[in-house]
């Protein structure tokens, strides 16, 4: 195995033996992917604060490589991304509007994080937080208020507490809801009284201790870091640039480009090049199905694909944008997505996954594609010979297949403004939060003076492919929005698309979803909270 391109290095619990067995046979097999295994000279990722020589195979993940370092904190649960206890925490840049705070730590999945991705990176695992003789806070809250017992599930619900204990704007939420009549806060029971938000462990699962406990110590955590604490002062450094980092091990390569032009010759030489960024989708066929591709590319660090562009007549969201990014740099300025992020998979999930990662695997099951599709947005594909731009309503063609060419990637992301004031999106699932939907119908109306003059419903789960319920949406328009207007058209609504039979649903139970999307989208708008029909405030 070797590594070539230049690298630098910046400075800055209890075990179960069935598991860590079960993992000792993961790690053997990603090893017998390599024809050679040997250090690779230059290259490293600092771990805990020391520089550590990167060895493994091109498909090894980060939480395999970390545990053949010794470090065993994080476990193996599910190996697709669910339950969090292989949480670690990676220094990735801070948001353009955050100049006093230019590293953020961020929580991620390491068991679907490729070990290459993480070359010239920075990383804390549990380890790292603490000592036996001097707890990080977030540990001897834990300790203090009963958060553990076997253990497997702590070092990862430790490691994502410590990323929302360094946010560096938890303390701005404190005491921002509104108080309900019997004096409790709106939110109290996910947003703690030192702005800790609950969502930032959504991604972690505990099946013995129950989640009070946890709760208590999150909640009881300082509101700020001390002063003298080194993870918090490490955030006004710079995080670590990205560097060209290229391994190859057998028949296998992990490229990451150094510059975008690269990335469209690797598309253009036609090596069916497979494109990742926050491999929250890749990741899971890797470890479930063993999948191994000739060549894996990294893209989630180039600057063309990470811009939130504001336009006139546009807002324009780069393809490698984590979904947490776009969520704190849109700040709910497009309310539909407002409403998507939070019920999109994890906190853990939505650090590292993408639109263009989303749009790229053509699944009718994304929940940004119906939203997207009711926001009638563009993509933008980008080729070595030039640019084209793709409604999004003609980009699938059918079960995870689109119009992108082999020598093409997603660049951006484009919605178009001014946007429709009656919006909604309805995931309807088994669980609340972390799950994929069964159905998902996302809404974007305009009502001009009590009748419907601009009507967008983008569905998923329902057909081949995510895709616009035109046939609804013409009955809707130049109509009156009245009771009457939406049981005719939930009618319709719920023979759009082709629903079928699957564990998740019926084919019945999704048709019946869709026309009850309509008719409580209807509801909502119409109730008296304050607000009209047409979104403006009475």
């Amino acid at each position: 195995m070797k590594c070539t391109g230049s690298c630098s290095h910046g400075k800055p619990a209890v075990q179960l033996s069935l598991a860590n067995h079960a993992c000792r046979n993961r790690v053997r097999r990603f090893s017998r992917d390599a024809a050679v295994t040997e250090t690779l000279t230059g290259c490293h990722v600092t771990v805990n604060g020391r520089s550590r020589p990167f060895t493994g195979a091109a498909h090894t993940s980060a939480l395999d490589w970390l545990r053949d370092q010794g470090l065993t904190g994080a476990k193996e649960g599910c190996a697709e991304g669910e339950c969090g206890a292989c949480s670690i925490l990676v220094a990735r840049p801070g948001d353009p509007d955050e100049p006093a705070d230019r590293t953020r730590w961020t929580a991620i999945n390491a068991c679907l994080t490729p070990a290459a991705a993480l070359a010239d990176q920075e990383v804390i695992t549990s380890e790292g937080l603490g000592t036996p003789d001097r707890l990080h806070p977030v540990q001897q809250a834990m300790a203090l208020r009963g958060g553990s017992q076997c253990g497997y599930c702590t070092p990862g619900f430790i490691c994502s507490m410590a990323a929302e204990y360094y946010r560096p704007d938890r303390a701005d939420g404190i005491s921002r809801a509104p108080e309900q009549s019997d004096g409790r806060s709106a939110d109290e029971e996910e947003h703690g009284p030192n702005g800790f938000d609950l969502h930032a462990l959504s991604g972690n699962l505990c099946r013995c201790t129950g989640y009070r406990p946890i709760r208590d110590a999150a909640y009881g955590l300082p509101t700020t870091p001390a002063d003298d604490d080194p993870l918090a002062t490490r955030r006004s450094a710079p995080a670590p640039a990205p560097q060209r980092t290229e391994i190859h091990s057998g028949q296998a390569r992990f490229v990451r480009p150094a510059a975008f032009a690269e990335v469209l010759d690797l598309l253009a030489a036609d090596q069916s090049p497979v494109l990742v960024a926050g491999s929250t989708d890749f990741g899971v066929d890797v470890n479930l199905k063993g999948r191994r591709e000739p060549l894996v590319v990294a893209i989630d660090r180039l600057p063309e694909l990470r811009e939130l562009t504001v336009h006139t007549d546009a807002v324009e969201i780069g393809a490698a944008l984590t979904l947490s990014e776009v969520e704190r740099r849109l700040d709910g300025r497009i309310p539909l997505l407002a409403q998507v992020f939070p019920q999109f998979a994890s906190r853990l999930i939505r650090n590292a996954a993408t639109l263009g990662g989303n749009l790229g695997t053509g699944s009718p099951i994304g929940d940004t594609p119906p939203a997207l599709l009711a926001l009638e947005a563009q993509l933008i594909l980008a080729s070595r010979t030039g640019e084209r731009t793709v409604p999004l309503s003609e980009y699938f063609t059918g079960y995870r297949q689109t119009v992108r060419r082999p020598d093409e990637l997603i660049r951006a992301v484009r919605i178009p403004v001014p946007l429709s004031p009656v919006t909604a999106f309805h995931k309807i699932a088994k669980r609340r939060f972390d799950d994929i939907s069964s159905v998902a119908v996302a809404f974007a109306l305009t009502v001009h003076d009590e009748t419907i003059t601009r009507a967008c419903i983008g569905l998923g789960g329902v057909a081949a492919t995510p895709l616009r319920a035109t046939a609804t949406e013409q009955a809707l328009i130049g109509r009156p929005w009245s009771r009457e207007t939406v049981l005719a058209a939930a009618e319709i609504l719920r023979a759009e698309g082709t629903p079928m039979d699957d564990h998740r649903a019926s084919r019945r139970y999704r048709a019946e979803m869709l026309g009850r999307s309509l008719e409580k989208l209807y509801a909502q708008s119409t109730a008296s909270t304050g607000t009209d029909a047409r979104g403006d405030r009475s």
